[in-house]
């Protein structure tokens, strides 16, 4: 039941969905704005994925985790929810193992286009 969002009242749910929400907006606006610093690019690429990780993680609020799960590997949005996830993971890698941050910058590109790809499979004849 802890994996069920039926545990937690609608009024809880939707609070912590907001929360996460606004969360991962603060996070991306505050990695945009690090980016002009002198290290900034690793800033913001953190502080992007974290924000786009808390986006994502505020649905499971609202569907539960394993409805979420379920949701993201149907045939319909595979593809567009492992692009999104390896373009999160290779973000990380480049900016902490590689030390690239051009390839940082454009794995946070990809981010941003799958999470917009992932996102519009949610919406019927979006994509």
């Amino acid at each position: 039941k802890v994996l069920d969002a039926s545990t937690l009242s609608f009024g809880t749910r939707v609070k912590w969905f907001a929360i996460c929400f606004i969360a991962g907006i603060v996070c991306s606006i505050l990695g945009t704005a690090l980016l002009w610093l002198p290290k900034g690019i690793k800033l913001f690429a953190v502080f992007y994925t974290l924000g786009n990780i808390a986006a994502l993680a505020s649905t499971c609020f609202l569907m539960g985790p394993l409805k979420q799960l379920k949701s993201m590997f149907e045939p319909t949005r595979l593809i567009a929810t492992v692009v999104m996830l390896l373009s999160l993971i290779l973000t990380l890698c480049a900016v902490f193992w590689w030390g690239k941050k051009g390839l940082a910058l454009l794995f946070c590109i990809l981010q941003f286009l799958a999470m917009t790809w992932y996102s519009l499979s949610y919406i019927p004849f979006a994509r």
